[in-house]
């Protein structure tokens, strides 16, 4: 029989930054300036461009979600997974899948497989499930850290115990189910701005709630990440998770403060404090403002082709990619796509010597083909993030 407790749902109330509160006009131009900035980069990128860098984007978000419970896989690594190739150590290779199952279901979230809002109880049951049925079974498990206890991960079972999370105890493992339906009631079928705001809110909120016996803060970034998706558009071109794995300190204290009860009556009318909410809120908004500023000063068409350009010459005079290299990747960088037919007539050459560069960059991971008659596109690989795409990654973590 599980336990429940009966608590009611108001303990994790207010679920949402009150009209009257000081901070709320300040959140609300937060939020307008995230949507303002995200809607630029979007429309800025050209779409072949986008695909591209959304895939590039899925390995950042899993590298700094995963980086931030301790587990450190190098962006290249993860790449390696993606193509079913493991790592003989089985600590590495395991969190090689570890990636692979958050890049998965990350997908999964990109081809808008999420039947239900990103909210609702059962997206956030589906979330863990996809995730930990894809794991290896050394990580099912959690050590209860009294009893030294190995608790098994069930993959989206509710939890069927109590646990402490630092100095919080969340609700009885009966008790869940009720506090799942009650932040979907809270945050669903939102107002544009209020939707904004309820992707930070509701961040912290399940994690308050800790349904799982473990997984919890990737289903929480996950399930933030899809909100913001589905309310901004973001088409998956930036990620909160990368500002949140650089300030971790901070991100985890402002989750800590949120866990505080209220400091008095000027502190909101719930149970817990709105003004650790509110801040939690406003870091989380400036974060993922950052992150659209970063990602749209690096993807400056200009820039981004000056540093491919200098790549290319580098790899030719090399000798690890063919003469004329970089014409192919010029043309696909100013026009987003080239057709394969198109490549002999633009270089001069013969059809066989065109196809001699198409096959080097294709096998450079350059560029990428759906198959070998479509149209060439742009690829961003992570193994030359450090040399594109400066600070996407620590510079240490590349190789």
């Amino acid at each position: 029989m599980i336990r429940d407790d009966g608590e009611a749902v108001e303990l994790f109330e207010p679920l949402m930054i009150s009209e009257g509160a000081a901070q709320r006009g300040m959140l609300n131009d937060l939020a307008l300036d995230l949507a303002e900035k995200s809607a630029a980069f979007r429309s800025s990128l050209p779409e072949s461009i986008a695909t591209a860098l959304a895939d590039l984007v899925r390995a950042m978000n899993c590298y700094y979600s995963n980086l931030i419970e301790g587990h450190n896989t190098h962006p290249i690594d993860i790449e390696r997974a993606l193509q079913g190739d493991y790592s003989t150590d089985p600590k590495k290779r395991d969190l090689q899948l570890e990636a692979k199952a958050h890049i998965t279901v990350q997908q999964w979230i990109d081809e808008d497989g999420m039947e239900a809002p990103p909210t609702a109880p059962e997206s956030i049951i589906e979330v863990h499930r996809r995730f930990c049925e894809l794991l290896p079974e050394d990580l099912l498990f959690v050590e209860d850290p009294e009893s030294g206890e190995r608790l098994p991960v069930v993959p989206g079972a509710i939890r069927d115990r109590f646990v402490k999370v630092g100095r919080h105890i969340p609700p009885s493992p009966g008790a869940v189910p009720r506090f799942l339906d009650r932040l979907h009631q809270v945050y669903v079928n939102k107002g544009r701005i209020e939707s904004i705001l309820a992707a930070a809110c509701a961040h912290h909120r399940l994690l308050w709630v800790h349904p799982f016996m473990d997984g919890n803060g990737r289903v929480a970034r996950l399930m933030s990440y899809a909100m913001l998706r589905s309310t901004l558009d973001t088409r998956g071109l930036w990620s909160v998770a990368r500002g949140l794995a650089r300030r971790e300190q901070d991100y985890k204290a402002h989750l800590q403060a949120c866990d505080e009860p209220r400091r008095g009556d000027l502190d909101g009318r719930g149970n817990l404090s709105e003004s650790a909410l509110a801040s939690f809120t406003e870091f989380f908004l400036q974060t993922s403002i950052d992150q659209v500023e970063f990602m749209s000063a690096l993807m400056q068409a200009d820039r981004l082709r000056d540093r491919i350009m200098i790549w290319t010459e580098e790899e030719m005079r090399a000798g690890t990619l063919p003469p004329k290299s970089d014409l192919v990747l010029k043309a696909i960088l100013f026009q987003g796509t080239l057709q394969r037919g198109e490549v002999d007539t633009m270089l001069g050459m013969s059809e066989r010597a065109a196809r001699r560069i198409t096959s080097a960059l294709l096998k450079a991971g350059a560029i990428t083909s759906e198959s070998t008659r479509a149209p060439l596109h742009l690829a961003f690989p992570a193994k030359y993030a450090e040399r594109w795409m400066p600070g996407l990654f620590p510079a240490d973590s590349a190789g």
